[in-house]
């Protein structure tokens, strides 16, 4: 893999500073990292390796939320970083547990540049309270789209140093690792991604969830369906349950509690 040329470079600074942005926006999704990975691959022409770092570290950042005054790791730092170094380092697909890896400590040191945007952030909110006291709107306006630039300077300034690191460079560095390290962090980053999965599957699991993930894992493990086809299958087994859940609860399947309105609740109860 050879170093980036300029336009590749730009591509992938814009792309940062828009995932940047849209971590607070929730927007367009570009900080989620399937999106953001996918659009890196694309703008320096390894999409397909990209993808699939982008779904490895999704499944990480499904179980990331803000709860309370705890702020979740960043996932668009982890993603535009992991996602340049797999680029750099041209390992293809074998770098990608690597990159994993390699993303998860950067999500957690970007919680510091979080801090330190609010923090500045704290005094431009003043400047907005002052300019509505005066009934400057365009004062707030501009106030608010330099507060908003700098939730994409946070990602865009990262991003950039990392590219101006050369692709052999970083190629050497990821070769000269020693194996016994290079598996651990390969274990590490799959570990990862099923702790994430398992948070996710911890916070919507019910009565009525279990049958269809059992279902959902028997099908991914005993077939050789792709994964278009299963999720076909998932995207048909949800369209089932949501008419089943239109149709309401029949008044002899209620379990003595008169029905749920749910025939699959309905149908647990009474299992």
């Amino acid at each position: 893999m050879s170093d980036l040329n300029a336009i590749q470079m730009i591509l992938v600074v814009v792309v940062a500073f828009f995932a940047g942005m849209d971590g607070i926006l929730d927007q367009f999704q570009f900080h989620q990292p399937l999106v953001a990975c996918t659009l890196i691959g694309l703008v320096t022409g390894n999409l397909e390796i990209c993808v699939m770092l982008g779904g490895s570290l999704q499944m990480i950042a499904l179980g990331w939320a803000n709860v309370g005054a705890a702020v979740a790791p960043d996932a668009a730092l982890a993603s535009v970083a992991s996602a340049i170094i797999l680029v750099l380092g041209g390992q293809q697909q074998g770098g990608i547990s690597t990159s994993i890896a390699v993303a998860i400590p950067l999500a957690v040191a970007g919680l510091f540049l979080t801090m330190l945007v609010r923090t500045v952030a704290v005094p431009i909110v003043h400047g907005m309270d002052k300019a509505a006291e005066q009934g400057s709107y365009r004062k707030i306006e501009w106030l608010h789209l330099f507060a908003t630039c700098l939730q994409g300077l946070r990602i865009a300034i990262p991003a950039g140093a990392l590219l101006f690191i050369p692709a052999t460079t970083v190629r050497q560095v990821l070769e000269s690792m020693p194996d016994w390290l290079t598996e651990g962090m390969e274990i590490g980053g799959g570990m990862v991604v099923a702790v994430g999965y398992a948070m996710v599957i911890n916070m919507m699991s019910n009565r009525e969830v279990w049958p269809f993930f059992i279902l959902g894992f028997a099908i991914a493990a005993i077939t050789d369906l792709t994964l278009i086809a299963i999720g076909a299958i998932g995207v048909a087994l949800a369209l089932i349950y949501i008419t089943l859940s239109k149709q309401g609860g029949s008044s002899e399947g209620g379990g003595g509690n008169g029905g749920s309105r749910d025939p699959l609740g309905d149908i647990l109860n009474d299992y």
